[in-house]
């Protein structure tokens, strides 16, 4: 064991609901701040590589960075230094509030790896009414989960070649993929957020003003951890006007929202033909699992409209090349046919039953719209709003295809590819797509990150 690991020490702030926000110490001596003062001294002295670090050894990074990343907006100074961040203990809300911006890198946990019997649920309103449709919504869920598995193993029994192990993985995930749909968006996760110092200090700059309480702690966190972490490249003074702009901006700018939407449309195409049919020769020549050169982007832009559970959207806004504005999660649009499908017959009227009592419970909460969010489940449809061109189209829909997608992001990443396909072909393009049915596949129990010993 290498104990030097266990030694470090990492900035931690403790967060109003008992999560976790803590920058991660690698051990390195030359840290993010010194690291981004080497590349900007690099970029600006006839020197080379050894004399900056001597002036590192001598000076160190702390009065160059306050100097010139902060003190005179050199930005681009900040884009050489980077950190990791992790967030534990927070609402799926807050997790898509740190992912909405096309900057974000990082992980978020799949609803498959954690343990919703004890996984705590974030409570806002804090009243026995809220509380009891968030523990109504985890006693139905570990019931579904136990009907399910057998219902399953049934339906799909293993293959004589087929492994126990990996077998049991993939029914389970099965099991998990239906039962994420009664999962309340208030239940907890964990994130990490990697980023350069400058997105860091951009996006607190938006987070801070957030319409949720649960988001505003975090940013505050995230803000306190920074300042102690990296202390020369974060500055506590603001600006008015521009506060009061960016507090605006999100307030009015933060949710989609709609009484009406279309279940998918493409709303307009403002792909240049002309322009597009330079680039034939390599939208017909692109092997699979190849990107299309991101050159291509030139060609304009597309959007589409659609409808989409919540819990697949948490999938599909991981695509940063596509623009999408954070859906705001109601109960108006309805559940999602395709979970109540999916369950064994004797049990889809109970379920349906169990959700009109939800909704009348969460009817008498008395909280306002973004609030009301904790307590609705990620089954139920929002309105998705998609922007993006040829090349991050194609790859959306060509990862989102497979038979190892959730069964309701592929059915829309069959389409977008659909209208694609028919908009596109003529000048080219060529889609590598998974047209294998929606079924089990004993291989969905390989895709794991595991540690081996």
């Amino acid at each position: 064991m290498n104990n030097q690991v266990l030694e470090l020490k990492h900035t931690i702030r403790v967060l109003p609901d008992g999560g976790i926000v803590l920058v991660l110490n690698t051990g390195a001596v030359i840290g993010p701040e010194a690291e981004a003062m080497l590349q900007a001294l690099h970029s600006r002295s006839i020197g080379g590589i050894s004399q900056h670090l001597k002036t590192l050894a001598e000076k160190g990074p702390e009065k160059f960075m306050s100097q010139f990343y902060v003190g005179y907006g050199h930005k681009s100074i900040g884009d050489c230094g980077t950190g990791t961040i992790f967030i534990e203990g927070v609402s799926m809300l807050v997790a898509k509030a740190v992912q909405d911006w096309q900057l974000y890198s990082g992980q978020e946990c799949s609803t498959r790896f954690l343990d919703f019997s004890v996984q705590k649920f974030i409570d806002p309103i804090g009243t026995a009414g809220s509380a009891d449709v968030l523990e109504s919504w985890r006693s139905f869920y570990l019931k579904g989960l136990g009907v399910l598995i057998p219902h399953l193993e049934n339906r799909f029994p293993r293959s004589e070649n087929e492994k126990n192990a990996v077998y049991d993985k993939a029914i389970k995930a099965r099991a998990f993929d239906i039962m994420r749909g009664f999962l309340p968006a208030g239940a907890s996760t964990k994130l990490s957020w990697h980023s350069n110092l400058r997105q860091m200090a951009d996006e607190l700059m938006i987070l801070r003003h957030h319409p949720l309480n649960e988001v505003k702690a975090v940013a505050n966190a995230l803000e306190s951890v920074v300042l102690e972490a990296y202390p020369s490249s974060f500055s506590v003074k603001r600006h008015a006007e521009t506060e009061i702009y960016n507090a605006k901006c999100v307030w009015d700018l933060n949710y989609l929202t709609a009484d009406e939407w279309p279940d998918f449309q493409v709303a307009w195409d403002k792909i240049d033909r002309k322009l597009l049919s330079g680039y034939r020769a390599y939208l017909m020549g692109r092997p699979s699992k190849t990107e299309l050169p991101k050159k291509i982007a030139e060609c304009g832009l597309m959007q589409i409209l659609c409808m989409l559970d919540f819990g697949s959207f948490r999938d599909i806004e991981r695509h940063r090349a596509v623009i999408q504005q954070m859906p705001l999660l109601t109960t108006k649009f309805g559940f999602h046919p395709w979970y109540l499908s999916e369950l064994p017959d004797k049990f889809v009227l109970e379920a349906a039953e169990f959700l009109k009592e939800q909704e009348q419970k969460i009817k008498r909460l008395k909280c306002n719209p973004a609030t009301a969010q904790y307590y609705i489940a990620m089954g139920y449809n929002c309105p998705n709003r998609l922007t993006g061109g040829i090349h991050a189209l194609v790859y959306l829909a060509e990862l989102r295809s497979t038979r190892f997608v959730h069964p309701t992001l592929r059915m829309r990443a069959l389409q977008i590819a659909g209208e694609l396909n028919k908009r596109f072909k003529r000048y080219g393009l060529v889609l590598h797509l998974d047209k294998d049915p929606d079924r089990f596949d004993v291989k969905r129990g390989e895709q794991d990150i595991i540690v081996k010993d």
